[in-house]
């Protein structure tokens, strides 16, 4: 899985919890996802563990709490998809 497939996906999850669609016309690596989408810090715990089941993994607390970009989603999701790859 690449991390454009990864970034869309995460857009995917997100979008549900954006109360302004225009907000994801120019969504980047660096958007915010409580500043710039404007979703409510108890939203982004529910979006944390659709992340874990839609890319089954396991986000840690301290992780999730360093998850405030789309780009810190895609790239942690990616190093985590990649490593567990490995392991199996």
């Amino acid at each position: 899985m690449d991390k454009e497939q990864i970034f869309n996906d995460v857009v995917g999850i997100i979008k549900d919890y954006v109360k302004e669609p225009a907000r994801l016309e120019k969504v980047d690596m660096d958007t915010s996802i409580l500043d710039d989408l404007k979703v409510n810090s108890a939203r982004l715990v529910d979006i944390i563990i659709q992340f874990e089941d839609t890319f089954d993994i396991e986000i840690e607390d301290e992780d999730a709490d360093n998850i405030r970009t789309i780009g810190d989603a895609v790239n942690y999701i990616a190093g985590r998809v990649q490593s567990d790859r490995a392991a199996k």
